[in-house]
Parts: C-alpha cells; sequence; structure tokens
C-alpha cells in the first residue's frame, strides 16, 4: 500500500482523542466542568486532568524523557485519585493548558522515536514492563478513547450535548421529539424484556 504509515496513523489517532476530549468542555459553566456526575466522583475537567497525567509519564518517563513539570497528584503520599478532579485554585485554563504542554511533550517523543524504540513501563510488572513506542501507542490511545468515552456520557449528562466531534455528530439527524420516543421505546423494550425474565 503506498503512501502507509502506521506511526503517523497511530499519532493522528492521538491527536484526534486529544481534541476531542477538550471538546467535551467547550461552552460549560465552571461548575459544569468540575462537577461530579457519577458516584465515583467522574467529571470532565478530571478526565483531562487524568488523560494528560498518564500521557505525561507514558510518552515522558517511560522513554527516558520524563516531562519536565512536577506532578504532584503522582507522587508517593498523594491522595487517592488526586489527578481525576482540579482543585478551585487549578483553573480550566490551568488543566487545559497543562495538556497542551503534555501534547508538544508526547509529539515530540513520537517524532523522535522509531515504532520500535524500547521503553520501560516501571508501574507495569516484570517483563511486562519491557515496551516500544507502537505498543505504547496503542496503550494511550485506547485509553484516551475509553475517556473520551465517559467524557461523551458526562457531557450529555450535564446538558444533553452529545456528538463525535466538532461537524460530526456521529448521530442520526433528528429532533428532540425524535429522541424522546426513542428513548421512550428503548424504555419499553427494557421493562418488557425483564418482565420475562
Amino acid at each position: 500500500m503506498s503512501g502507509h504509515d502506521p506511526k503517523g496513523d497511530l499519532h493522528r489517532y492521538l491527536r484526534i482523542g486529544r481534541e476531542v476530549l477538550v471538546w467535551k468542555l467547550d461552552g460549560l459553566a465552571e461548575y459544569d466542568v468540575r462537577r461530579p456526575m457519577t458516584p465515583t466522583g467522574t467529571n470532565l475537567l478530571g478526565l483531562v486532568k487524568h488523560v494528560a497525567s498518564v500521557e505525561a509519564a507514558y510518552l515522558g518517563e517511560v522513554f527516558g524523557r520524563p516531562f519536565p513539570e512536577p506532578l504532584p497528584w503522582f507522587e508517593d503520599g498523594a491522595e487517592p485519585n488526586a489527578d481525576m478532579w482540579a482543585t478551585p485554585e487549578e483553573s480550566r485554563a490551568d488543566v487545559i493548558g497543562f495538556y497542551h504542554r503534555v501534547w508538544a511533550h508526547g509529539d515530540a517523543t513520537i517524532e523522535a522515536l522509531p515504532l520500535d524504540a524500547p521503553g520501560r513501563v516501571p508501574w507495569w510488572p516484570g517483563e511486562r514492563g519491557n515496551v516500544d513506542l507502537h505498543r505504547i501507542l496503542v496503550h494511550m490511545i485506547v485509553d484516551l478513547q475509553r475517556h473520551a468515552g465517559h467524557a461523551d456520557i458526562i457531557r450529555e449528562l450535564i446538558d444533553g450535548a452529545a456528538g463525535l466531534r466538532t461537524g460530526v455528530s456521529n448521530l442520526p439527524e433528528a429532533d428532540e421529539e425524535w429522541w424522546s420516543a426513542y428513548r421512550d421505546r428503548l424504555e419499553r423494550a427494557a421493562v418488557s424484556a425483564s418482565a420475562g425474565s
């Protein structure tokens, strides 16, 4: 296949996922980007902070290119889940700016190394921790898309906004009445199925 660029393909999917995750914060009030929407506290700004922190480690430390800023929420003795929410002192701009700096650092790692460049994940046990850039890119894309899916649901719960990315909803074009009827139909199907079990 001419023009086949596996590293470029992986990098493109990573970039798309990053942009989607940050896009999910657009147009929301400060409270809404921070408010916990699940019993375990999942919130939009926390998802961005978490993914940025994880990427800083995987595309930094793992390849001997540590991210130059401290990540106090990952230090020994840090409060559990400290990377999953933003403190009142951490502004939305701070968290997004941090993620953009992580992007630049990660992009530099990707551009500098071949896909078979060896790395070491010190928090993975034994031989499993011996990796290459290809494996880490796949790992990062999977992890990022998982959290982007969380953000999709959280955003829809906050204000009903849904979609894949700017200009691409990936949903049927329908009005509110259609969606309400669709949801009611699914509810009836769930009730019917549970009555028969």
